[in-house]
């Protein structure tokens, strides 16, 4: 049995069609919108090939046009391209990411996992990087083998007591340094961070017609480009 741990999609088709793996099942940590230029597309094509689809905190904001809650740093490009996006998506599109489930409990060959976007106690919004003492916190109120999350863009693998948290970081807005989209593959009890190249040039190109304003699409361009966060937003979480 192999599984693919996709999360932070975030428009970007090309990403999504580049990702290499094979799998029985392909598992999505939510933020299938926003930031990327394909938002419909992204949600066709995840409707299609997912099994599992849990929902984002940019998801909702889409779905329900509410706020993302987003950090300072990226505050401007998702008001920008969540309202593209909702020029883009249908109706129908918007209420299947406002009901996508929070947290989604499946057992595999005996393994239990647990799925959600952010934290289990706090699905949608919590920013929980991996050096962060809460996950102990936070596994200890779950019953799980391995607790797949997203939210934060950046991979990570911990164990703690007999608990594996799993963030396989962002396929379409990666921000580890590397312009690459991230991903997980669980096969046969065995999970492992993984990652390909993709288009990059085309996804900012898509991005630099965008209607939106230059800053907005400097800003975009230059995260997909360096695979982090832009030096003069540093300073600020951003997810």
């Amino acid at each position: 049995m192999k599984i693919v741990i996709i999360s932070d999609i975030h428009g970007n088709l090309e990403a999504l069609r580049a990702m290499p793996e094979t799998f029985d099942e392909l598992w999505v940590l939510g933020d299938l919108v926003s930031y990327g230029p394909n938002p419909a597309e992204v949600v066709n094509l995840v409707r299609k090939q997912a099994t599992v689809v849990v929902r984002g905190n940019h998801d909702y904001a889409a779905g329900a046009r509410t706020d993302p809650r987003c950090s300072a740093a990226f505050r401007a490009m998702a008001e920008a391209t969540l309202a593209y996006a909702d020029s883009q998506l249908s109706q129908e599109q918007r209420d299947y990411l406002a009901r996508l489930p929070l947290l989604v409990e499946r057992t595999v060959a005996g393994c239990r996992f647990l799925l959600c976007h952010a934290v289990p106690s706090e699905p949608l919004y919590t920013y929980c990087p991996g050096r962060s003492p809460r996950w102990a916190e936070e596994t200890a109120k779950v019953r799980a083998d391995v607790l797949l999350v997203g939210h934060t863009h950046i991979p990570f693998k911990l164990a703690i007591d007999g608990c594996t948290v799993v963030n396989p970081g962002s396929l379409g807005q990666p921000k580890h340094g590397q312009a690459r989209a991230s991903y997980a593959v669980w096969e046969d009890g065995w999970i492992e961070l993984k990652s390909c190249a993709y288009p990059v040039a085309e996804t900012i190109r898509k991005i630099q017609v965008m209607p939106v304003s230059e800053d907005v699409r400097q800003g975009l361009a230059e995260v997909l480009r360096t695979g982090s966060v832009p030096a003069r937003l540093a300073s600020e979480k951003a997810f």
